[in-house]
């Protein structure tokens, strides 16, 4: 896919828009400094860095907590907690070029300026057990998106991998859903079961975000929507990332023209108003080619731009239909505090 002729307006665009990236699992490589990461340098290793980031435009990353399977479910807190250290620890004297935030008027400010802004997220709410005070904790510990599942059941809700079994949403997981609007943080339904995406849009008052996943019809992974998901997730409001991850796009030969597939197809049906990037980065090990890392961002807009997409259109893409949404939700959140 040659994508000479769109690529100084793609790298434009990202200079000057810049890019909101809902997932990646970097915070897992912040602590690996014996395989010779460092997220303050370019690095060699990994898909994500801050030099990288800002190399390839983004103004604003998610990063995700991702509990191991073997701290769950006895050792989810005391590793989640472990974790947050790990991300506070290695932005600490960062601030002059990323800067964590816990509030959209913090967000905006952010994005007048040149430095990146970082968002604080769960992936899996094994941590809060079943009580809701461990939820308002990690709130107040700067989360500002819970991911209800990894493909595993829990105490909330099934994940993907129990789709055999019909189930969504437990009892608990109503009164989490509840209290997510209570608080002001995003509720990311990625990994969860069908039957909880369900559960969730009917209980939500908030929209919410998929924060990384695909088009079912382009390519019937279990973690892609369906037709009939993308289109309830539009009209509530939310927003979908989608996923550089091999997997995710086709079944095999997957190239930057196949993500395009993606985004296309989803346009088509719901518009792009509800589509957005989340590329994964760090927990997948086979980026499509042409995306290997985060300075080959731009590559996806050029490529999207060859395919027709406008510039208005890539603008709401990158950046503005997340800010949306984040201005309905995190609006309410204020900074930490124990008062």
């Amino acid at each position: 896919m040659d994508l000479t002729a769109y690529l100084e307006e793609a790298y434009k665009l990202h200079r000057e828009i810049g890019v909101i990236d809902s997932h990646c699992d970097t915070v897992g490589l912040f602590e690996n400094k014996k395989i010779g990461y460092n997220f303050n340098l370019w690095n060699e290793i990994g898909h994500l860095d801050l030099p990288r980031m800002e190399a390839g435009g983004v103004k604003v990353q998610f990063f995700a907590v991702y509990i191991e399977p073997e701290n769950k479910p006895h050792t989810s807190l005391h590793r989640t907690l472990q974790l947050i250290d790990t991300y506070y620890e290695t932005l600490k004297g960062l601030e002059e070029r990323i800067v964590p935030v816990t509030d959209f008027g913090t967000l905006k400010q952010v994005l007048e300026g040149q430095k990146i802004a970082s968002i604080l997220a769960i992936e899996g709410g094994e941590a809060i057990e079943t009580d809701l005070r461990l939820l308002r904790m990690l709130y107040r510990l700067g989360v500002r998106s819970f991911g209800l599942t990894w493909n595993q059941r829990n105490q909330i809700a099934d994940g993907i991998d129990e789709r055999e079994s019909g189930g969504g949403l437990t009892r608990f997981g109503f009164s989490v859903i509840r209290e997510l609007n209570k608080l002001g943080m995003l509720i990311d339904l990625a990994h969860l079961s069908e039957a909880g995406f369900w559960d969730v849009l009917e209980t939500s008052a908030d929209p919410v975000i998929v924060s990384h996943a695909n088009a079912y019809t382009i390519c019937n992974h279990p973690r892609n929507l369906k037709d009939q998901q993308l289109k309830a997730l539009a009209e509530a409001g939310g927003v979908i990332g989608l996923s550089v991850y091999e997997d995710f796009i086709k079944e095999s030969n997957a190239d930057l023209d196949s993500l395009a597939d993606h985004f296309a197809h989803i346009a088509s049906l719901i518009g792009v108003e509800h589509i957005g990037i989340g590329s994964d980065f760090e927990g997948i090990d086979r980026p499509v080619k042409g995306l290997e890392d985060v300075t080959k961002l731009p590559n996806l807009t050029a490529a999207l731009l060859k395919r027709g997409f406008s510039k208005a259109d890539m603008k709401k893409i990158l950046r503005d239909n997340y800010l949306q949404l984040f201005n309905k939700v995190l609006k309410r959140g204020k900074d930490p505090s124990f008062n």
